[in-house]
C-alpha cells in the first residue's frame, strides 16, 4: 500500500511539475470587437466607436509565465468632435496589429484565468476617412504607417474557448502633421479557439 502511495504521489508530482515547467505551444485563432477613441489636445474631443479585429494567437509557455504573439487584422473607427463647431467627423482606417505580450495563467482542469501585458505594433494597411469640410484637410493622407501601443488585459480559458478583455493603450502619434498629438486607445474583447 506503501508503494502505491508513493508511485500515485510520484506522478501527480511529475504531472505538476511537467506542466509547470515543460515548455509548452498552443495556437489558435480569434475574432472579437474593438472600441476606439483618439486621445488629441484641446482641438477635438473624440468619442467611442465600434470596429473589429481577427486573426492568429500563439502561447509558449514554461514555469507558469507564457510569451504570446499574435496577428490579426483591425478595423478602427473614430469620431473627432469639434470643439469649436460641434461638427462630427469620422475617421476609418485597417491596421495589421502585432502583440507581443508576456502574462500569466492560474487554474486547473482545463480551466485558467489568464493576465497579460505587453507592446503592440501595428502597421496601417489603408486608410477610409470621411470628413466634414471643417477636418478633411487636416485628417486626409496624413497617418503614420505604423504606431506603438501598449497593452494591458485578462483573458479566460475554458478548454479549447478562451474569452479576452484588453485595454490598448496608445504611445505614438498617429498624424503626420498639422495636427496636434494624435493617439488611438482602444478597449477588445474577443473569443478564440484553440486548434492546436
Amino acid at each position: 500500500m506503501k508503494f502505491l502511495s508513493l508511485t500515485v504521489a510520484f506522478l501527480l508530482a511529475g504531472l505538476f511539475a511537467s506542466a509547470q515547467v515543460l515548455p509548452t505551444f498552443q495556437l489558435g485563432v480569434k475574432a472579437g470587437a474593438n472600441l476606439s477613441k483618439f486621445d488629441s489636445d484641446n482641438t477635438f474631443s473624440s468619442k467611442n466607436r465600434a470596429g473589429f479585429y481577427g486573426g492568429l494567437w500563439a502561447r509558449i509557455g514554461a514555469a507558469g509565465i507564457h510569451f504570446q504573439p499574435e496577428l490579426y487584422v483591425s478595423g478602427k473607427k473614430a469620431n473627432l468632435v469639434s470643439d469649436a463647431t460641434g461638427e462630427v467627423n469620422k475617421v476609418n482606417f485597417t491596421s495589421l496589429d502585432v502583440p507581443l505580450l508576456v502574462g500569466t495563467k492560474f487554474g486547473a482542469a482545463g480551466v485558467g484565468l489568464r493576465l497579460n501585458t505587453g507592446p503592440m505594433f501595428s502597421l496601417i494597411l489603408d486608410e477610409n476617412q470621411s470628413f466634414s469640410q471643417a477636418a478633411g484637410s487636416v485628417f486626409k493622407a496624413d497617418f503614420k504607417n505604423q504606431a506603438l501601443a501598449w497593452q494591458f488585459g485578462a483573458g479566460l480559458d475554458i478548454k479549447k474557448l478562451s474569452f479576452d478583455a484588453r485595454y490598448e493603450l496608445g504611445l505614438s502619434k498617429i498624424n503626420k502633421a498639422g495636427y496636434p498629438g494624435t493617439k488611438l486607445n482602444l478597449f477588445t474583447i474577443g473569443l478564440g479557439y484553440r486548434i492546436l
